[in-house]
């Protein structure tokens, strides 16, 4: 994936001054954030900050106060999460959303019929077509040999794997993660991110990433937002970007500490 913005593709994503509310909080406040196609884009910022505001925003489960989103040049801001994720967005959660009673396999296939807008009722979810994307899928995350595994008998790092691989079956635009390395450890946490980089740079994915493991930003993102109070206090290449006086202070805490 590009480690530079000019190497990065058209628009793919614009936020443009938006704003959230939820009483005297301030969630998000005049937010702007542009995404490239191919860009790798980290948010990052305390609890509280904005970061998972402004991604319910961009998945229609949140409705800003003013503004306006965007996907691909066409205006998302009123539709519902159903229809944007028909439109190339797809999510993947801190905690794995997965069918713990059925194999490996089956949560793919299950996966591309909820995003297939092609199948009806009476059509068989276990199309040759979508067993072999489900396949194929399974082979970049390094999953083959789950295939036939009960999810509920997986370990951690494997359902945060599979769950962001159902999330490609549909093949977005734009995929968002919610910390991708959360609950793993310190052994794990780099060969997996060196999976998942791998597999969305096959696929030639767009990712906007809320991290909190400054390792994990630093070494994957191309780019990285950092929030504060609802507001984007910085916007730049990781180094710049983790070197900014603000994110030191409210971010990382390095000046505080000092």
């Amino acid at each position: 994936m590009s480690a530079d913005v000019s190497e990065a593709g058209a628009t793919l994503l614009h936020v443009d001054r938006v704003n959230k509310r939820f009483g005297a909080v301030v969630a998000a406040a005049d937010i702007v954030l542009i995404v490239h196609a191919g860009e790798c884009v980290s948010l990052i910022g305390s609890n509280g900050a904005g970061k998972t505001t402004l991604v319910n925003m961009i998945t229609g489960y949140l409705k800003p106060d003013d503004g306006r989103i965007s996907l691909d040049g066409r205006d998302v801001t009123a539709l519902d999460p159903r229809a944007i994720t028909r439109l190339g967005v797809a999510r993947s959660f801190q905690i794995p959303q997965l069918y713990g009673d059925l194999t490996v396999l089956d949560n793919m296939v299950v996966a591309n019929a909820c995003h297939d807008q092609r199948l009806s009722f009476w059509q068989p979810a276990q199309r040759p077509e979508a067993i072999d994307r489900a396949e194929r899928l399974l082979e970049r995350f390094r999953l083959s040999e789950h295939r036939a595994r009960r999810v509920a008998e997986l370990p951690g790092g494997v359902r945060k794997l599979l769950d962001i691989a159902m999330a490609l079956t549909g093949a977005p635009k734009l995929l968002l993660l919610d910390e991708p390395t959360s609950g793993v450890s310190a052994e794990e946490k780099f060969p997996m991110m060196d999976t998942i980089m791998s597999a969305l740079g096959q696929e030639q994915m767009t990712v906007l990433f809320v991290e909190h493991d400054m390792e994990i930003v630093e070494r994957y993102a191309s780019r990285v937002v950092a929030f504060y109070a609802g507001r984007v206090i910085a916007d730049d290449k990781p180094a710049a970007a983790l070197a900014a006086d603000d994110v030191r202070r409210y971010v990382t805490g390095e000046l505080l500490a000092q």
